[in-house]
């Protein structure tokens, strides 16, 4: 079935306006998870309770993310306690050797080490305290000709 074409007027009234998104992680390390992102990505706490911790990266809060336990009732139905497989957190840097520099030298272990891949990131990546996979990329220009397959 294909989506009716959207008009400007059942556009606007089509969507909801966001305020924020974020995911929330279930775990039961919270202080850790809050402590890891606060300390080596300068995440500040915007909520924080015996149950939910929320982080945002700047005033502005525009990039987010959240722990909660998994026994708290308010607890949507579904989302299980993580398991530490099948989600990943980017954070896009402007410069992605210091960031690896600076939280390699400072005593993070780093699971993916440094590299340029060839379709234009250079990254590192590493678990958090609940297993999260976090990658750190910047953006760099891919090796001649990678995207051509695709393109």
């Amino acid at each position: 079935m294909v989506a009716p074409e959207l008009t400007e007027f059942n556009r606007k009234e089509s969507f909801m306006e966001l305020e924020a998104s974020y995911p929330v992680v279930v775990t039961d390390k919270l202080i850790e998870c809050r402590d890891f992102y606060t300390r080596w990505f300068g995440f500040r706490v915007v909520f924080e309770a015996t149950w939910f911790v929320y982080l945002t990266s700047s005033d502005e809060g525009q990039h987010g993310i959240a722990f909660m336990t998994p026994d708290h009732p308010s607890r949507p139905p579904g989302p299980e306690a993580f398991d530490s497989e099948g989600i990943l957190l980017t954070l896009q840097v402007p410069d992605a050797a210091s960031e690896f520099e600076r939280v390699r030298t400072s005593g993070l272990v780093v699971d993916h080490l440094l590299r340029d891949e060839p379709w234009g990131q250079r990254r590192f990546g590493l678990r958090d305290p609940a297993g999260v996979w976090v990658d750190v990329v910047e953006q760099i220009d891919p090796e001649p000709g990678y995207w051509d397959p695709y393109t």
